[in-house]
């Protein structure tokens, strides 16, 4: 098999543990017989530093014609004084529409090894598996902004928008993913307050026949995020919009330990999608050797999942992951003040662990 993938490794801790990630990506290649074509490109601050804007026309030329695109992250402090249009995530926000890759998937897995990485006790996160599904082109992010002077000083406003369509094809993903694990499908909303929320109730109560094998929960956005610190074991499938899908993912990120481990996917309707860890460029540590490139490798096995249909090789990947970490090895991330190795190290073990 032979794949383009456009590689964007952005900004801060980006080049790193991107560059790890093509060497895997190369292992994986040898090991069962697969050429991955590679194609670099930039996106956020550096291709702000270079061209002026955050998201080159010939990146996303690139993107468009690429079988999948592997991102590192964007921003920074350097670019924080830029007007919200120029800012290095203007750039994230505009290759995601253009994609059209609407559903981010977020799986927040504990290793059992890492369970006492958690701060939360490891009886409550052991053996915590669930995945977050994020509707990603729409709501809060990419609704109309405005800044002006009011009676009172500056107003502002920030427009929510969602559409019948948008809300049912997210929910109807959840559903069918929730099909393929436990059949427990968690709709999260603010349907006490919000009528963007209420629309979202209705919607996933008229697919719920549709999918009769299935278990629908709803819970409130407040309660969502007090039981993922208070049960997490208890999820299966989240599905959620937007802004709040940033927010609880983020959040159970801190579960398994370090948010330097989660992968996640960013899907479409048969475009290539967005593989990208959920960390941000943590420029305080870029350059240092210091990032957890695991995050990136389970993007990449993702990608070799539900981009190339290459089961085996992400299961290899993933058994590769958990070897390792088995073994004792960790990055600062998650070394809780013990030993602790490299980016590239860690990317060596994995190597390795995979041949």
């Amino acid at each position: 098999m032979e794949k383009r993938i456009v590689v964007l490794p952005g900004d801060g801790i980006g080049p790193e543990v991107t560059g790890e990630a093509v060497r895997l990506l190369g292992a994986v290649g040898e090991r069962f017989g697969h050429r991955f074509e590679f194609q670099f490109a930039k996106i956020g601050g550096a291709a702000i530093d270079e061209t002026g804007v955050p998201l080159p026309d010939e990146t996303l030329r690139a993107c468009l014609a690429s079988d999948a695109v592997l991102l590192g992250a964007v921003g920074g402090p350097r670019w924080d004084r830029l007007p919200g249009p120029q800012r290095p995530e203007a750039g994230l926000l505009k290759l995601r529409k253009a994609l059209g890759v609407y559903a981010n998937l977020r799986p927040i897995t504990v290793h059992a090894p890492l369970a006492g990485a958690s701060t939360l006790k490891p009886e409550v996160v052991e053996g915590v598996d669930f995945v977050i599904v994020r509707e990603l082109t729409g709501g809060l992010y990419f609704g109309a902004k405005e800044r002006r002077q009011g009676e009172h000083g500056v107003e502002v406003t920030d427009t929510l928008v969602y559409t019948e369509q948008e809300v049912e094809r997210i929910l109807r993903l959840g559903f069918e993913l929730a099909r393929q694990r436990r059949r427990h499908l968690t709709s999260v909303d603010k349907a006490n307050v919000l009528e963007s929320s209420r629309l979202w109730r209705e919607i996933a109560e008229r697919l719920a026949p549709e999918y009769p094998d299935v278990t629908l929960t709803h819970l409130l956005v407040d309660n969502a995020a007090m039981q993922l610190v208070k049960n997490p074991r208890q999820f299966d499938v989240i599905v959620t919009e937007n802004m709040f899908g940033d927010i609880l993912s983020d959040e159970a990120a801190m579960i398994t330990g370090s948010i330097g481990l989660l992968p996640s996917a960013s899907l479409g309707s048969g475009g290539p999608g967005l593989y990208e860890p959920i960390h941000g460029s943590a420029p305080d540590i870029a350059g240092q050797g210091l990032a957890n490139p695991l995050a990136t490798f389970a993007s990449v096995a993702m990608m070799l999942d539900y981009g190339f249909g290459l089961a085996e090789e992400a299961a290899a990947v993933r058994r590769a992951i958990a070897e390792v970490l088995s073994e004792g090895w960790r990055t600062a991330d998650i070394a809780a003040g013990g030993p602790a190795i490299s980016t590239e190290q860690m990317g060596e073990k994995v190597r390795n662990a995979l041949r």
